[in-house]
């Protein structure tokens, strides 16, 4: 009998601990919508032409420098990018993402800071699901622009993800590079019940979203329901 209770006591508490991981990524999806929705409303904020042909959108909120090493960083969010082969079809379930790198500390200055990043085409796109990618070196970066200094940006064009950062209700382009961006696979299984790759989530076209999942993926079909850029 002893043993039968030890047996259901640790069952329970399995449960009770994936649960709780459940609802820790729910959470975290839940944020990176509402971070996404508050900073696609600020005036003179992201270039509307830039989101409408971007390819995939990657969310991270609430980034806190780390407690160790000078400057280091990490961050935990998501990632969705539009379906289909050619990347023109409506934004997928949101795949669980980490990044860590020194320059994000540098960037944060000890405080909380909200990272929206926007993966411009297929190149850039197909890198970031399917490895770790340094930026700057395994995908072109640049600071996004603002605004109306969207037209003006030369770099802008050139890269292959823009970056963005908001803190303390400050919002700017903010570059990146040297960061890693990386899948967070553990967070994925959380998340869906199954092991699941980035690629998998997002270009499978059968992985269907959370609630809180369908409250980001639907800010960004309300906001940029089509691919406008040039295939």
């Amino acid at each position: 009998m002893r043993a039968h209770i030890l047996v259901l006591t640790a069952l329970i508490a399995s449960v009770s601990v994936a649960v709780a991981q459940d609802k820790k990524e729910e959470d975290r999806v839940g944020q990176a919508a509402t971070v996404l929705k508050e900073i696609l409303a600020i005036p003179e904020g992201i270039p509307q032409d830039l989101l409408d042909k971007s390819e995939c959108v990657v969310v991270f909120p609430g980034v806190k420098k780390a407690a160790i090493g000078i400057g280091g960083s990490y961050g935990r969010g998501v990632m969705t990018c539009r379906t289909g082969g050619d990347f023109t079809g409506p934004w997928s379930a949101p795949a669980m993402f980490a990044m860590e790198g020194a320059s994000i500390g540098l960037q944060l200055g000890g405080s909380e800071t909200d990272f929206v990043l926007l993966v411009m085409n297929d190149k850039g796109a197909k890198s970031v699901m399917s490895s770790k990618v340094k930026l700057g070196a395994d995908a072109a970066v640049a600071a996004g622009p603002k605004g109306r200094e969207a037209e003006a940006a030369t770099n802008a064009k050139l890269a292959e993800i823009l970056s963005y950062s908001r803190s303390k209700g400050a919002f700017a382009g903010v570059s990146l590079e040297g960061t890693t961006l990386r899948s967070d696979g553990g967070a994925n299984k959380d998340e869906y019940g199954k092991e699941l790759s980035a690629q998998e989530i997002i270009k499978g076209g059968s992985v269907k979203p959370t609630p809180a999942g369908q409250q980001f993926v639907d800010v960004l079909n309300s906001k940029s329901p089509k691919n406008r850029s040039e295939k």
